[in-house]
């Protein structure tokens, strides 16, 4: 071989893992029929602005598009990329899929677009070094076939997801019972569940299940206490950063901090919280915002009265009060549990009593 030859390039051998993901399908209702009496340029008019919204809100959500086929798409969340919460971005992007085909209408009433999604979690046999040229599917396995089963099952403008998308969403997605799907090539019925809309959280996860003791966190809570107190002698704003891993107790630390100032019947301080969006655009400010609207008894779905009623039930002492002075502070609430042994609510009040009285 003369110097400076190049060597042939290798093709890198097919590399797969398996990997838990979750599959979201969606197909337009009736539309075969519809483009069979349609001129096929009329027919790729009215599919480009469909394919291009629904792109665009599958990949805002995190998704990859594996493939359309005709008026159907299939997107994989969970692969090549993970997050710790994939069935929950696929429920998501699936409610913004179907507001997204009827702002369509609404834009184009000629259109009249209407789809049936499904979304479905499990174990798939995923192609690391694929070739999308080669017409080969990303992901593999029987979750696939399952969610294409779901999806033909659906009902019109209507989301199902499995049994493990479901369990892994609850507490965000608001669901409604659905018969069993009897799939074919399936020996048993398939639960499911129809996703109804994403859960409106006043402030964002107030509650927390459970009732353990707080244990070894007593230094972690002086220290969110003091921030308190010093707010309330300086009247100043103070940042507090709580990092660590997840469920290491930084949510619980914070709802503490809460019993702290609630054991005290005349300080008055409006609990907020807002969470800062793992994807998407334009969410820099995403938790200030939700915040502001829990405030302002703005939420993302219901009226304002029901949004007021429900800040008045999360504060059940507090509304037979009256406001009548400005809150000394801003603090967010998180999850609660039971009552500490060490690092009590009562330890921290002691510690402020002669802040608060000093402050009135």
């Amino acid at each position: 071989m003369a110097c400076a030859t190049p060597l042939a390039a290798q093709q890198p051998g097919g590399r797969e893992e398996r990997k838990v993901v979750t599959v979201f399908f969606a197909d337009l209702v009736g539309f075969t029929g519809r483009a069979e009496q349609l001129d096929p340029e009329d027919v790729r008019a009215m599919l480009s602005p469909y394919y291009v919204r629904l792109r665009s809100e599958i990949e805002r959500f995190g998704g990859t598009v594996e493939k359309f086929i005709g008026d159907a798409v299939m997107a994989v969340f969970g692969a090549p990329v993970t997050h710790e919460d994939d069935p929950e971005r696929a429920v998501r992007a699936a409610l913004a899929v179907r507001d997204a085909v009827q702002e369509l209408n609404e834009a184009n009433p000629s259109l009249d677009l209407h789809v049936r999604i499904a979304v479905n979690t499990g174990e798939v046999v995923v192609a690391i070094d694929l070739d999308p040229s080669g017409g080969e599917g990303m992901v593999a396995g029987d979750v696939v076939n399952t969610a294409s089963r779901l999806q033909q099952a659906a009902p019109v403008d209507g989301i199902l997801v499995g049994e493990t998308t479901y369990r892994a969403t609850e507490r965000t997605i608001e669901y409604s019972e659905s018969e069993p799907v009897r799939a074919k090539g399936k020996a048993e019925p398939i639960p499911v569940w129809e996703a109804v809309a994403a859960r409106s959280r006043l402030g964002v996860d107030v509650q927390q299940r459970g009732a353990a003791p707080l244990v070894g966190r007593a230094e972690e809570l002086d220290w969110l206490t003091d921030g308190l107190a010093r707010t309330l002698r300086e009247r100043r704003t103070q940042l507090v950063t709580l990092v660590g891993v997840p469920g290491i107790g930084k949510s619980r630390l914070v709802w503490e901090l809460a019993q702290v100032v609630d054991e005290d019947p005349e300080l008055i301080v409006y609990w907020r919280q807002g969470r800062s969006l793992p994807y998407g655009e334009g969410v820099a400010f995403w938790a200030v915002g939700e915040m502001v609207k829990a405030q302002s008894g703005i939420l993302r779905r219901g009226g304002r009265g029901e949004a007021a009623r429900d800040r008045r039930r999360s504060h059940p002492r507090r509304r037979e009060r009256e406001l009548d002075r400005e809150p000394s502070s801003a603090a967010r609430r998180a999850h609660g549990g039971g009552r500490p042994e060490r690092g009590s609510p009562r330890r921290g009040l002691r510690r402020l009593a002669p802040v608060l009285r000093g402050a009135r």
